[in-house]
């Protein structure tokens, strides 16, 4: 006989709520042809299959000091801190960063582009000639002023001020040609067609201007023969003629000429026609000097009007109305003269000194002493031949001198000396200005090698000028020099 089971405790009875447990509920329908899971006992919880990583919530632990660390992984325990640990601690730390700032600073001072050299002076920047100041025997009416080229100004008399200046004007007209026009020493250069104005003008020396007057319309004329006919016989047609070549009328010309006198500095001049026959056409001597400087370097110019006569193209002799150039070798420049402007003469010469040429520039305006333009010749004279005998020389400094040195401003400082005689050429209380004028200096050159130039006088063109070179080598900076340097 079968035996009767045992009856389980609580079977039959329904299940308390804290007994119960979760059902499997499948996420999909399960089809018949699949393999049916086991279903779980009614008593087991069912496990949920975890979809992805663990998720936790946790902080980085802060870094350990190296030796706390070297002593949790060697399970030796850190030594205890003292002073000398901590400051030999902190020396391993930043010995190699400042070892490595210090090598770096040194290979940027090394390649470091180096400063520019300078020049500097050492010598006396300046030479006095001995005896009192010069006083040249002006005249007791007018104005006048006096230059040396490229020196400086020998004296003066009277006020500087606007007057009429006649036809020393033509030397301005003479001069804004020739920028426009360059003509060379003997050349004729281009020709300039007589115009009807021109011819009819020639006529006016009837009325007492200057003119010539064997010019017809339809006649040319070479720029030679143009500039002759203005300086020598100071003719107001040609001038005027001139004015028209060249800038297409009197009025544009004479905006040029007021154009090229505030160029050279000539404050106190105005121009209001190319002949100079009107009052209104205004200057000072000193104004007229500067013009004077500028013309004389013009060949050509120099060469017309350092003439003692010029034949015009009939065949007539003119002589030179300024008489210095043959009775004392001047060269130039151009008289003026009308019964308000007074007998007026820019003139100019040249005179050897000491083995140097200078040229001297002078102007008398306003002289009205009978007859005009003699007394004008004859005052320029007395005071060119008075400047002319007051010019001596002096020896300022010999070959070999040491005048300055090159400033590599990195301390280094290479001697430099003139390379032969300086001589000045100057008048009792003068002084003349020494100055430098540095080439491009490179940062190494042989000895001998030149660096500049050193300037007697204005520094103009004319001053007197003596090469400077090195006196020894002249080398880089060294690399302690490179590697100090701050600026």
């Amino acid at each position: 006989p079968t035996p009767t089971p045992m009856p389980t405790p609580g079977a039959g009875k329904p299940a308390a709520a804290s007994e119960r447990t979760s059902r499997f509920v499948p996420l999909k329908p399960q089809d018949d042809s699949a393999v049916r899971p086991v279903r779980p006992a009614a008593d087991s919880t069912a496990v949920v299959p975890q979809v992805g990583p663990e998720r936790t919530t946790q902080q980085p632990l802060p870094p350990k000091p190296p030796l706390d660390l070297l002593a949790e992984l060697t399970n030796t325990p850190p030594p205890p801190p003292t002073p000398l640990r901590t400051l030999g601690r902190r020396l391993k730390i930043w010995t190699p960063l400042v070892l490595l700032l210090v090598i770096a600073f040194a290979i940027a001072q090394a390649v470091r582009p180096l400063p520019a050299t300078a020049l500097t002076l050492t010598a006396q920047d300046s030479y006095t000639f001995e005896g009192s100041k010069l006083a040249l025997p002006w005249s007791s009416e007018g104005q006048g002023w006096m230059d040396v080229d490229g020196v400086g100004t020998m004296d003066t008399f009277g006020e500087q001020k606007p007057v009429a200046i006649g036809s020393v004007a033509k030397t301005m007209t003479a001069y804004v040609v020739l920028r426009s026009h360059a003509l060379k020493t003997g050349e004729d250069g281009p020709e300039i067609t007589v115009d009807a104005i021109a011819e009819k003008e020639g006529g006016y020396n009837q009325s007492g201007e200057s003119t010539l007057n064997s010019v017809k319309a339809g006649d040319k004329l070479t720029l030679q023969q143009a500039l002759s006919a203005i300086m020598i016989p100071s003719a107001n047609n040609v001038a005027r003629l001139l004015a028209r070549w060249d800038a297409g009328s009197e009025a544009a010309f004479v905006e040029k000429m007021n154009a090229a006198a505030k160029e050279l500095g000539m404050t106190n001049t105005t121009y209001t026609d190319p002949s100079g026959l009107k009052e209104t056409t205004v200057s000072t001597a000193e104004d007229q000097v500067k013009l004077g400087s500028a013309v004389v370097k013009i060949p050509a110019l120099v060469a017309i009007t350092s003439a003692a006569s010029w034949t015009d193209p009939s065949g007539y002799n003119w002589p030179n109305y300024n008489e210095l150039p043959f009775k004392m070798g001047a060269i130039g420049i151009k008289t003026g003269s009308t019964s308000a402007a007074g007998g007026n003469l820019l003139f100019a010469a040249r005179k050897k000194v000491g083995g140097e040429t200078v040229v001297i520039v002078g102007a008398v305006l306003g002289q009205h002493k009978p007859t005009i333009l003699k007394t004008a010749n004859d005052v320029s004279r007395t005071v060119l031949t008075a400047a002319q005998d007051a010019l001596a020389p002096a020896a300022i400094l010999k070959k070999g001198d040491v005048v300055g040195y090159v400033d590599d401003k990195l301390g280094g400082h290479t001697p430099v000396v003139v390379t032969k005689d300086v001589t000045a050429v100057g008048w009792a209380g003068l002084t003349v200005k020494l100055t430098f004028a540095g080439n491009e200096v490179p940062h190494t050159a042989k000895a001998g090698s030149q660096v500049g130039t050193l300037t007697v006088g204005d520094g103009t063109s004319s001053a007197v000028k003596v090469p400077v070179a090195l006196q020894s080598d002249l080398v880089e900076p060294g690399f302690s020099d490179k590697l100090t340097r701050i600026a």
